[in-house]
């Protein structure tokens, strides 16, 4: 019986996460700021470039963001032993990309994620492990681009024109703290799975023993116990199975940071020197969007935006455009997506009574 509660507490706890009711607070909070942002700054004739919209550019868009969504499904397809079906892992992407924007940045998709794989007849143990190696992924991602931008690009990945020096001082800080804190998590979950993950565990108890933190204890046993448990799944895993996981992940986030820098040049002519710093702003303009406590960083990275990238687009009003258009292909689209996807997966995994209660909740 014990047992039987827990798994009708975790699903009404997923079910409750994915609700559709969750789409309105993010709908209203960006289109509300993009909205000011619009009022604030409009003039006639600010809009004249889309009328020299380049049929091009706005093509390698498309792909680009068909690309991404396929190199997600490839991955988890892959790092999960083939596990999932490809219907399984695009379902289990979307749905990833939901929550994503229905929860808090800080939160994300990653809660969810070990559920959905669970779900889909995985092992709740092994679902975890492979959610943790795409964090770890992930994590080396950031890490390793980061100093590569940081030496093409130097201060021109802040936005100086934008910000005056006491507010770039507190992004080049908030920006290099981020980065220690990625560069030591990533370097943790690696020695962790790889090498001796009891003795990652051991010291996660003794350090949240500590006097302020003791109320995160019960967590960070829990995290201790699932690095243990995804050290057994993946330690054996070959070299084969990591660089396909390494490259698709390589893949997916390049083509994430190049969605702006397309969509951009399909209306404003931009250099390769320029697509390239807007390329490494977007490594700034994440740190933004990671402290937003907003459900998928709605209203930050609206109002956010044009600071790190108007240099590039011109007037605000074209910039407040460019802002509604990336929101509407990286955030909007996927909401709506999540809403097609949610209601067949209900039905698939728990039958359409659960489905209709879900979506009419």
């Amino acid at each position: 019986m014990p047992q039987l509660h827990h798994a009708q507490s975790e699903d009404q706890q997923l079910l409750d996460k994915l609700r559709p009711s969750r789409i309105v607070l993010p709908v209203l909070i960006g289109l509300s700021v993009v909205g000011f942002m619009f009022w604030r700054s409009y003039q006639p004739g600010d809009l004249a470039p889309l009328a020299e919209a380049r049929p091009g550019w706005l093509l390698v868009t498309v792909l680009v963001l068909l690309a991404r969504d396929a190199g997600y499904v490839y991955r988890i397809r892959y790092l999960t032993e083939k596990a999932l079906s490809w219907r399984a892992a695009l379902d289990v992407i979307m749905l990833w990309e939901f929550s994503s924007c229905v929860l808090p940045s800080a939160v994300g998709g990653t809660a969810v994620a070990p559920v959905l794989l669970h779900k889909e007849g995985i092992p709740l143990g092994k679902s975890v492990a492979y959610i943790m190696a795409t964090a770890l992924l992930d994590n080396l991602y950031y890490v390793l681009m980061v100093p590569l931008v940081v030496v093409i690009g130097g201060e021109t990945l802040y936005p100086h024109e934008a910000l005056q020096g006491g507010l770039i001082a507190t992004l080049r800080i908030g920006f290099i703290l981020s980065y220690v804190f990625v560069t030591a998590y990533a370097l943790l979950m690696g020695y962790a799975i790889f090498v001796n993950p009891r003795a990652v565990r051991r010291l996660l108890v003794r350090l949240f023993t500590l006097r302020g933190l003791r109320r995160f204890r019960g967590r960070a046993y829990k995290l201790g116990n699932e690095l243990v448990l995804a050290s057994a799944q993946l330690r054996g895993n070959g070299a084969a199975y990591w660089l396909r996981a390494a490259l698709s992940t390589a893949f997916v986030w390049t083509a994430r940071y190049l969605v702006i820098g397309c969509l951009i040049g399909a209306f404003i002519p931009v250099g390769w020197t320029e697509f390239w710093l807007i390329f490494g702003r977007n490594l700034t303009y994440k740190v933004i969007l990671l402290i937003a406590i907003t459900p998928g960083g709605a209203g930050v990275a609206e109002g956010a935006f044009p600071t790190f990238f108007g240099k590039f687009i011109g007037t605000a009003t074209m910039t407040n455009f460019m802002v509604l258009l990336y929101r509407i292909v990286t955030y909007y689209l996927y909401l709506v997506l999540g809403a097609v996807f949610l209601p067949r997966w209900i039905t698939r995994i728990y039958g359409k009574r659960a489905a209709r209660k879900v979506m009419h909740s």
